[in-house]
């Protein structure tokens, strides 16, 4: 799908600068509002920020084509439907040329005007990381966000600190673009929901590193509004997601038994024993078994020590997952809210 330009700039300036600003809007225009000057105050950064306006009712998207009009430092897009966040952000990161793509959630805002001068150098610091997580804070009391804490609980004291991980969360976060363009960036059919687990895992393939940096804060209002509760879509796509990509690693659905099993008893412990099902054959039929992208012993051995290890035993881990809504399921930015 092709985006339209709304206001701002056509684009970024053609020579080289240090990031691209994304964020992603479906209404919520007051949030996103106060994101956008949140990204326009980062200095000690070049940098151009994008929003795309994923469906926004015709008002809301005035209101932003008000802000971005004359701005040369901003683009606003439009598409006329909503693409989730993964083919959102694909879309979005794709039309600049910066050297790191932040994402910022359009219900965020950076902690400091340096935030993204940070984020940056962190990357630069360290030349095979593919990507940092930031502390997600709650906006109105500086807490920690529990509910986009997307590592191992037994982490959760280590907030302030920096640690090898294996995902991180969307409410904000950087990307080194070469990595981006080698793991190739999100997959468009998951829409929302492990969009970035499943792009980490590629990029740790590829022999990339992840990292979170409790250094770097993000202040998160966690908005209600385009939210997607545990009762409706959200049960599906996290279920249907999660089993497509061990799909993806090659891991057979006998393997999966335990992981399907749990999954069904949980959506019959809590009334969405229909939705679970139709999320399981969703996942059935999401790729050809034939394909297999099973992650290399190295990779595997960053996951054991980066992920696993903080987990417990493989039935632990399926238990605490698919049992307990407190598994991980961290927010992501733009047009949809788990």
């Amino acid at each position: 799908m092709t985006a339209y330009l709304v206001a701002g700039a056509a684009g970024p300036s053609e020579g080289e600068y240090d990031a691209d600003i994304i964020i992603l809007a479906l209404d919520r225009v007051e949030e996103t509002l106060a994101a956008i000057a949140s990204a326009g105050h980062q200095t000690g950064v070049r940098r151009h920020i994008f929003v795309l306006d994923q469906g926004s009712r015709p008002w809301a998207l005035v209101r932003l084509a008000a802000v971005a009009r004359d701005r040369s430092d901003l683009t606003l897009l439009a598409v006329p439907s909503n693409l989730g966040v993964a083919g959102g952000r694909d879309l979005i990161a794709g039309l600049g040329h910066g050297r790191v793509i932040v994402a910022l959630d359009n219900d965020a805002e950076f902690a400091t005007p340096v935030t993204v001068a940070n984020m940056v150098a962190a990357l630069d610091a360290e030349p095979r990381l593919a990507a940092i997580g930031c502390r997600i804070i709650n906006y109105t009391d500086g807490s920690d966000d529990r509910s986009s804490w997307g590592y191992p609980l037994k982490l959760l004291p280590c907030a302030a600190e920096s640690f090898d991980a294996v995902t991180y969360v969307g409410a904000g976060h950087a990307i080194r673009r070469t990595a981006w363009e080698q793991a190739g960036g999100y997959d468009p059919a998951l829409f929302f929901c492990w969009e970035e687990f499943d792009f980490c895992l590629r990029a740790i393939a590829l022999g990339w590193r992840i990292r979170y940096r409790g250094d770097i804060v993000i202040r998160h209002k966690v908005a209600p509004e385009q939210r997607l509760c545990w009762s409706a879509a959200r049960w599906f796509y996290f279920v249907r997601n999660r089993l497509y990509i061990e799909r993806k690693l090659g891991r057979p659905w006998l393997a999966l038994t335990p992981r399907v099993a749990g999954y069904l008893l949980k959506g019959a412990w809590n009334g969405r024993l229909p939705q679970t099902m139709r999320a399981i054959l969703a996942a059935s039929n999401m790729m050809p078994r034939s394909i297999s992208q099973s992650m290399p012993a190295a990779g595997a051995s960053y996951l054991t020590r980066n992920d696993y290890a903080h987990r417990g035993s493989f039935f632990y881990r399926i238990m605490r997952e698919v049992l307990s809504d407190a598994g991980h399921v961290p927010d992501a930015p733009g047009t949809v809210k788990r």
